[in-house]
């Protein structure tokens, strides 16, 4: 298992079509990924999961992966939140 910790860092944080887009990005990979904030783990290919984390800009987040892509699962996930989500800001 690979982890790495990034920060929510787009305008309106883990909103809807930023949790949209990540676990659509999640759901990508056979692996298992995971999203751990103030102490909650859960799984990022789960919309709902990810919107009830709240996480807002400046929260810190640790990515976990675990599985045979689990490198590039968790290379692209924190690109995608360290782009963003792909938001224009």
């Amino acid at each position: 298992m690979n982890e790495r910790t990034t920060t929510i860092c787009n305008k309106l944080g883990l909103h809807a079509r930023a949790a949209s887009k990540l676990a659509s990005t999640a759901n990508q990979f056979g692996s298992k990924i995971n999203i751990e904030c103030r102490g909650k783990s859960i799984d990022a290919k789960s919309i709902m999961s990810l919107m009830l984390l709240a996480a807002c800009k400046g929260t810190e987040v640790k990515v976990s992966a675990e599985g045979k892509d689990e490198e590039l699962a968790l290379n692209t996930i924190t690109t995608l939140i360290e782009n963003r989500f792909d938001e224009d800001e």
